[in-house]
């Protein structure tokens, strides 16, 4: 199946990717547009998912944007590679598990090119090396158009966490391929579109 793939090399604004997102997956459902991916990389913004709740800001000054995806509060800044999908499983299997894991075992092999140990955890959706979280994954769902993807740590500011509780974890449960001592990334925007358009064929 055709996937459009698109790469933002300016920083986009949170709200206008929204706006982007949104509309696409309008365009899928009514076949106007092909499936995306999408990477690119947003400002400093805090967001918050439907299962977020107030107790996570430990910030009390810091704005919060509320969005539809899954998932609690977390941390979109520049340094951060976002990856963001419409897939449309109604041309595909209905299944959303196999969506999720399909991704997380995408980011996985992703990690791996980059000599990076990534594993999965029940408890906690997402990726992780070296017991701290590397990448956050929030899906939603819309008559069965999946949207919204994951985001992968690489050289971004992680003090940033520590003005709130990340997706429900301690703050310092949060790496990055530089904490890691990954410095040299090369051809990262064309490992994932090449690992992530191959595995969503099984779907």
């Amino acid at each position: 199946m055709s996937i459009e793939v698109k790469i933002s090399s300016a920083r986009i604004p949170y709200k206008k990717a929204m706006i982007i997102l949104e509309k696409r997956v309008e365009e899928v459902k009514k076949g106007l547009k092909k499936e995306l991916i999408w990477i690119l990389e947003h400002p400093t913004t805090f967001t918050g998912g439907i299962r977020s709740n107030k107790n996570e800001i430990l910030d009390k000054k810091i704005k919060i944007i509320k969005t539809n995806r899954g998932g609690k509060i977390t941390l979109h800044n520049p340094g951060q590679r976002i990856v963001y999908l419409v897939i449309d499983l109604n041309k595909r299997k209905k299944d959303i598990r196999l969506l999720i894991k399909t991704i997380e075992e995408s980011i996985i092999e992703v990690l791996k090119i980059y000599k990076i140990y990534g594993y999965s955890d029940r408890k906690n959706i997402g990726i992780w090396a070296q017991n701290k979280k590397i990448s956050a994954i929030g899906i939603k769902v819309k008559r069965w158009v999946a949207y919204h993807g994951c985001s992968i740590n690489i050289n971004n500011d992680l003090s940033n966490y520590k003005k709130i509780i990340p997706c429900g974890l301690s703050n310092d449960k949060i790496t990055s391929f530089h904490d890691l001592g990954i410095k040299r990334i090369p051809n990262l925007n064309k490992n994932i579109i090449k690992v992530f358009t191959k595995n969503l064929t099984k779907i």
